[in-house]
């Protein structure tokens, strides 16, 4: 019995591969019209080129759009980088140094003169060391004793302070302390809560009334941790409890406050 022969399948798409290859043909001769017409011997050496690669590697139209992108026209609207002035590409010049920071001196000696009178009497306390502008807010003049509140008649103080913090860029760290002894209200059960609820309060202050940039600000809380005078005397006690408003330097984002007093612990009665 002899088998019954198929019948290969017809392919109906065979006409496409020749109607490809004319049209690659096709556009190949419009880019060789297109490189005979540059005066550039650069430019047709370019084009002849990439011709040449986008036939061996199959990129042959996104290496022609690239290439007629780079014409005459498409050259005069490419724009330049930062980095390809003519001066850096043909010299070993370096880059501009970055801008110098904001010198603190100048900000301390404004509000030296801005605060004259309440340095004087003892209000707050200006000091500049490794970490940046330190301006100690003492509680006699901000705070109630035992409170968190900013008091209404510090504001003219903090308005001055404010205006020289707006002038700067440099992040705000505001660190709450207290003397040694213990507190324990109905409202504050710690040193710690009081001096990190001082803090925020301040933080608070500055950021609704004189606008300064909640981004631009932190806050800590350090109860009698450091202190900046001795805890045996009521005088040292008053110093140690404060606010330090600190305008940190980029050294001073990543320090601590320096202990300058190892102040013993007034026991509670």
């Amino acid at each position: 019995m002899t088998r019954k022969k198929t019948t290969a399948h017809a392919n109906h798409e065979r006409w496409l591969v020749s109607y490809a290859d004319f049209m690659t043909l096709l556009f190949a001769f419009f880019v060789v019209m297109f490189a005979s017409t540059q005066t550039d011997k650069n430019k047709a050496k370019d084009v002849s080129e990439s011709v040449r690669q986008a036939l061996e590697h199959g990129q042959f139209s996104a290496a022609i759009s690239t290439v007629l992108g780079r014409g005459k026209h498409g050259a005069k609207k490419a724009p330049l980088s930062k980095d390809s002035t003519p001066e850096r590409e043909n010299s070993n010049v370096p880059p501009p140094p970055p801008p110098h920071p904001p010198d603190l001196a100048q900000s301390l000696d404004t509000l030296q003169k801005g605060l004259d009178s309440d340095l004087k009497t003892g209000k707050l306390q200006l000091r500049l060391d490794a970490r940046g502008l330190i301006i100690s807010l003492r509680e006699k003049a901000f705070f109630a004793s035992g409170d968190s509140a900013v008091a209404p008649d510090s504001l003219p103080m903090l308005a001055k302070i404010a205006a020289v913090v707006q002038s700067l860029p440099n992040s705000v760290r505001l660190e709450g302390h207290t003397d040694a002894r213990p507190i324990h209200t109905s409202r504050f059960q710690s040193n710690w809560e009081l001096s990190a609820a001082r803090s925020i309060a301040m933080l608070e202050l500055l950021r609704d009334r004189f606008q300064i940039p909640p981004s631009r600000m932190a806050v800590a809380g350090y109860a009698e941790n450091a202190p900046v005078d001795t805890n045996d005397t009521e005088e040292g006690r008053a110093h140690n409890r404060r606010v330090d408003l600190v305008l940190l330097t980029a050294g001073g984002l990543t320090s601590e406050p320096t202990v300058s007093v190892l102040a013993p612990s007034v026991p509670s009665h």
